[in-house]
């Protein structure tokens, strides 16, 4: 069974060897501290740690949905300790130099009323635009032949974008909040428009590569819920999520599935309805719960996340008794466990290690070799060597 066949059959519930072994990915301070504490200087990036640690990789196919052209990044002032600069958003903010936080200070939005999204966002909106596609027509065509090959063994993905959450960068949290309430109309509007933008790009790539999934993303729940009311998620949200299901499913593909932290227990029902089938990374810690949506939806959501960061925080008996807690879940199948965002540096190298081989021994995902034979990781994978490591 190769990478791809295993995912795609993992997240129907069917038959597998074992679950992809999968995570999501770390702070920049994360890799920093791990450097310190023993982990190869070299890996300096997410993608530099997915191979370092020897995780199962996916492909995704380059259809932008996105803003496009992005505004011009400017640097508005500069100190010793930050910066103030405009982003490819538009958003004026203050980043902090000694990467303490990996959240800027919000100053200034560019979207605030119906003539900001008329003069500046909805032209590079425009779902026509040449960049939207792969710009090389000779590589695309070789890419084409790649991912349609049946040998090609990774999962292949699409990006379906952001309808609110991407709103809300334009505008910011109290922004968009405002416009809810202010201009409703004009919000709905622009949910419509950025659903047509990514209807017209995921159709036209999905029908020339075979797509296993599609991938987007929302950021729109904080540890109580969505920002707006589960009522206008279901009017003004889900028939457009529904018509990107449609796009999707139209051309094959059956898992969809948006990236969205904090409490999504209110937001489960309005997705399916929406057609999506997957929640993504089920943030425990924000108050979501990978357990109770196992009990309540059975086969009828997937779940990729979901272990909580917290007990990786806490030491090796809290990881253990984590893992204890998902494991028959995960093994009814539908479930990619992986920590729940990105690892803080809270979680020491040695404990990080410890829980790759706990998850990996409890659910049967062979070691890889490079990684086990990588002298660092040998040395501190040593200290547990007698133990029997699987819950």
């Amino acid at each position: 069974m190769n990478a791809r066949e295993r995912w795609v059959k993992c997240m129907h519930f069917q038959r597998v060897d074992h679950v992809p072994d999968e995570e999501f990915g770390y702070w920049d301070d994360t890799l920093r501290v791990w450097h310190e504490q023993g982990m190869s200087r070299e890996v300096r990036s997410n993608e530099d740690a997915d191979a370092y640690f020897g995780f199962a990789e996916r492909t995704y196919l380059p259809a932008h949905v996105e803003i496009a052209p992005s505004f011009e990044p400017q640097v508005v002032e500069e100190t010793d300790k930050y910066r103030i600069v405009i982003d490819g958003e538009g958003v004026k903010q203050k980043v902090f130099k000694d990467g303490s936080s990996t959240i800027p200070h919000y100053i200034e939005f560019g979207l605030k009323n119906r003539r900001d999204w008329e003069e500046k966002f909805k032209p590079r909106l425009d779902a026509n635009l040449p960049a939207r596609y792969p710009k090389n027509r000779v590589n695309w065509q070789e890419m084409k032949g790649q991912l349609n090959d049946p040998a090609h063994d990774k999962p292949i993905g699409i990006s379906i974008g952001s309808l609110f959450g991407r709103l809300r960068n334009f505008a910011g949290f109290e922004g968009i909040s405002l416009l809810c309430y202010d201009d409703p109309k004009l919000v709905q509007e622009m949910i419509s428009h950025m659903a047509t933008l990514v209807v017209t790009v995921v159709s036209h790539v999905a029908r020339q590569v075979k797509v296993d999934f599609g991938h987007g993303w929302e950021d729109m729940c904080f540890g109580h819920g969505p920002i707006i009311s589960i009522k206008m998620v279901r009017e003004w949200l889900t028939p457009n999520y529904a018509r990107i299901s449609e796009a999707l499913r139209s051309n094959g593909c059956d898992i969809i599935f948006t990236d969205c932290d904090g409490n999504i227990m209110d937001m489960i029902d309005p997705w399916l309805e929406g057609g999506m089938n997957a929640v993504f990374p089920v943030e425990v810690a924000g108050g979501s719960d990978p357990v109770a949506i196992r009990k309540k939806y059975g086969e009828r959501v997937g779940i990729i996340g979901g272990v909580n960061k917290r007990a990786l925080i806490a030491g090796k008996d809290t990881i253990r008794a984590e893992m204890k807690r998902i494991k028959p879940y995960v093994l009814e199948g539908g479930w990619i466990p992986h920590v729940d965002h990105r690892c803080p540096p809270d979680v020491t190298f040695e404990d990080y290690l410890y829980y790759l081989d706990v998850k990996r021994a409890t659910l049967g995902i062979p070691v890889p070799d490079e990684f086990a034979k990588r002298p660092e990781i040998e040395k501190i994978r040593g200290k547990w060597a007698s133990e029997r490591l699987g819950v």
